[in-house]
């Protein structure tokens, strides 16, 4: 038997899946810096602190944040206390950060979350293979956000 799924993707054919992706509006604050969107931080931690990329992404949601990261060099993910190189672990530990404060200051998204039970959690873009090199691949993105799901408490 086929395990149930649903796809945490601004293209889900379920409204949880858009809610919870990295493209919608969800805003949070990290290590003081308001954000937009998980995505606006995926994009602007591509250009140094003072680009005016990086100010506009961290604003952006959807597309447009997206956008933002066109033309980086992803040679570094930049953030405090210093650049870390683009797409090592200690990257991607920097986006699981910023998801596990999105959901840590958001309890209607912690609720929808907690709503999808034990399916298991896909990403699924529809935009062909995933790139080597990722700011967040997608299996380590359903990885913690069924870490977060399963250490949210019970309602």
């Amino acid at each position: 038997m086929t395990r149930q799924t649903i796809n945490i993707a601004y293209t889900s054919d379920d409204w949880r899946g858009i809610a919870l992706s990295n493209f919608s509006l969800s805003p949070f604050l990290l290590d003081g810096v308001l954000l937009a969107s998980i995505e606006g931080f995926i994009q602007g931690i591509k250009f140094p602190e003072g680009h005016p990329a990086r100010a506009r992404a961290f604003t952006s949601t959807a597309w447009e944040a997206k956008e933002c990261g066109r033309g980086a060099d992803k040679q570094f993910a930049y953030w405090r206390p210093a650049p870390v190189p683009f797409g090592a672990p200690a990257h991607h530990r920097l986006v699981e950060r910023a998801l596990r404060e999105k959901f840590a200051q958001n309890e209607g998204l912690c609720h929808v979350l907690r709503s999808t039970g034990d399916l298991e959690i896909v990403h699924e873009t529809g935009e062909g293979p995933e790139p080597a090199r990722t700011s967040l691949p997608a299996g380590t993105f359903c990885r913690i956000l069924t870490d977060i799901r399963r250490g949210l408490p019970p309602r």
